[in-house]
């Protein structure tokens, strides 16, 4: 059940995660190669990217419930910080992408914060860290270039 690059890391979480980001890829890609319509893939690239965004918030609202050990205030920090990403990645959907995507990258790299913060007071998966890092990086760099797609 584990992958050969993590022997920890679960071979569903793995699928899931790695292949969440085709539409990251795919639409950062499609945006450069069909110019023409590169507003509209770069507006697709942001409403993934704020779906996705919300995804991860909601982790947070995951691990307050399931973690019976976590301290009172830790739990009551997790359930606010879980809805911030998606108080973000919603404006980021009406803006321009040029707006919107560094919008989304600020929130992925607030949460990736958050992320160490809580791995720092609670005990989560060794392998939790380093594939949310590697998921965010991916995330974060094509939001970036779907956006200079269609800047430039």
């Amino acid at each position: 059940m584990n992958t050969p690059l993590n022997p920890a890391l679960p071979r569903s979480a793995a699928w899931l995660g790695f292949g969440g980001l085709l539409p990251f890829v795919g639409l950062a890609l499609t945006a450069f190669i069909d110019r023409h319509h590169g507003i509209v893939w770069a507006d697709a690239l942001v409403a993934y990217g704020a779906v996705i965004l919300s995804f991860v918030g909601a982790l947070h609202w995951g691990f307050a419930i399931a973690l019976p050990a976590m301290p009172q205030a830790l739990r009551r920090n997790c359930f606010a910080w879980s809805v911030v990403p998606a108080l973000l990645a919603w404006p980021a959907v009406m803006l321009e992408p040029a707006f919107g995507a560094p919008l989304l990258v600020a929130g992925f790299v607030a949460h990736i914060w958050q992320d160490h913060r809580l791995a720092g007071r609670v005990v989560l998966p060794d392998w939790y860290l380093p594939l949310r890092r590697q998921l965010s990086i991916v995330a974060c760099v094509c939001l970036a270039l779907g956006t200079f797609a269609v800047s430039h």
